[in-house]
């Protein structure tokens, strides 16, 4: 495996960074690290690029910049969901990247304390699953915390790497 491809993406926080964008894909409820968030848009039309995985929705220009777009919902084999007005669009800081993930709706910021973080349970699961870091307890609801850059394979951080050079162009 070429290390090139894989990027240095920051996803360590700090004891004092426990805030998340909460997100919803059908009734699972997801967060993500709110410091890899650069903006939530409305769900936008993209540009399909040929010979790439169902997942990948293709590529968007937001004010001038190149955006690879995933859809979370096919990237974790969820049943498929007509857009609403809710769906939209989550722009990551996966430092050097930019990407665009397509969720059912945005719901809140959550604070987390680190009692209320659960390690990630064992699954048994023929695909792998270390793209989940935890688990929090909030509300009576559980609300599973990603890794998004451990959701990427090799392709796809190749398919990244190449919207960049394009854009870099």
């Amino acid at each position: 495996m070429n290390d090139n491809l894989i990027p240095n993406i920051e996803t360590k926080q700090t004891t004092e960074d426990l805030r998340y964008l909460a997100f919803s894909l059908g009734k699972e409820q997801y967060a993500i690290p709110l410091l890899q968030v650069k903006e939530v848009i409305a769900h936008t039309e993209t540009t399909p690029v040929p010979y790439t995985p169902q997942y990948f929705k293709g590529i968007m220009n937001l004010r001038g910049q190149v955006i690879s777009v995933i859809d979370l919902r096919l990237k974790f084999k969820m049943t498929t969901k007509e857009n609403s007005r809710q769906t939209a669009f989550v722009i990551l800081d996966l430092s050097p990247l930019s990407l665009g993930v397509v969720v059912d709706s945005v719901d809140t910021v959550l604070s987390l304390t680190k009692e209320e973080i659960s390690p990630t349970p064992d699954v048994e699961s023929s695909t792998p699953t270390d793209y989940v870091e935890g688990v929090a307890r909030k509300d009576k609801k559980l609300v599973l915390l990603l890794n998004i850059a451990k959701t990427l394979s090799v392709e796809d951080l190749k398919a990244l790497k190449r919207s960049q050079e394009t854009k870099a162009a």
